[in-house]
């Protein structure tokens, strides 16, 4: 089931205590109308009584789709400097809920979820519409990487990210956003073919999946951050991919 609780939150533009219902748990396959509004990011959303400005609550909860095979553990944008010890705690509170440590009936239904971790509501969203389009999110990561090479500049920043919000059999539209303010910075068209190529070439992007997947952040901003965790691919270097 998904579960809210009541929070007391200021609001940013005035400082007026707002009270409002906040998500403890998202269960998409009871209630699929709080995984649309995910989708079209409207959710959390809530207005001062006082000043009428518009803001979000920052996600802190977990979400579960058995259905797609997701569950994610959606965090706020400004715990992305603490990843590692934020994936040791989700891996624990997986294992209790659907894994190792879960009861049986439990455990049946996590062998089939893919664990994962965000930060910030954008990459929340991703997530969940890279599945529903049929995009291995590490490739999806991968092909951030060599869309990065391939343009002239790119605004890499903290709190800049590149974010898939659309795509169809031809073409993926990414996005330069802040992951505070959800403000888009640019927009990319990438054709999907230059997805087809990456996911052929599985031999050469292999050092650089296992970097990715060692862990359920699945994102290329940890490659940007220090060695984080040891693996053998820490100092690998993306393949040259085809034009496409």
């Amino acid at each position: 089931m998904s579960l809210f609780r009541s929070t007391n939150i200021n609001c940013p533009n005035c400082g007026e205590t707002v009270n409002m219902s906040g998500v403890g748990s998202v269960n998409a396959d009871r209630r699929p109308d709080l995984r649309e509004s995910i989708l079209r990011s409207n959710f959390q959303d809530e207005t001062c009584p006082k000043c009428k400005e518009g803001f979000r609550l920052a996600p802190e909860f977990n979400y579960l789709d058995v259905g797609r095979g997701q569950w994610i553990a959606s965090l706020a944008a400004n715990r992305l400097r603490d990843w590692i010890e934020c994936e040791d705690e989700v891996k624990e509170s997986f294992a209790i809920s659907y894994g190792a440590q879960a009861p049986k009936a439990a455990r049946d239904i996590g062998v089939d979820l893919t664990v994962r971790l965000t930060f910030g509501w954008p990459a929340l969203r991703e997530k969940i519409l890279a599945n529903d389009r049929g995009i291995d999110d590490a490739v999806l990561e991968m092909l951030k990487l060599e869309t990065i090479r391939r343009v002239p500049s790119a605004p890499l920043d903290e709190g800049i990210e590149l974010r898939l919000v659309d795509a169809n059999d031809e073409t993926l539209t990414l996005v330069w956003i802040d992951a505070a303010t959800e403000d888009v910075l640019e927009t990319l068209q990438v054709r999907r073919t230059l997805l087809d190529a990456i996911t052929e070439n599985e031999e050469g992007w292999k050092p650089i999946r296992g970097q990715l997947t060692d862990g359920p952040f699945v994102d290329i901003q940890k490659l940007f951050m220090g060695q984080g965790r040891a693996t053998a691919a820490a100092t690998a270097e993306p393949p040259v991919a085809p034009p496409a």
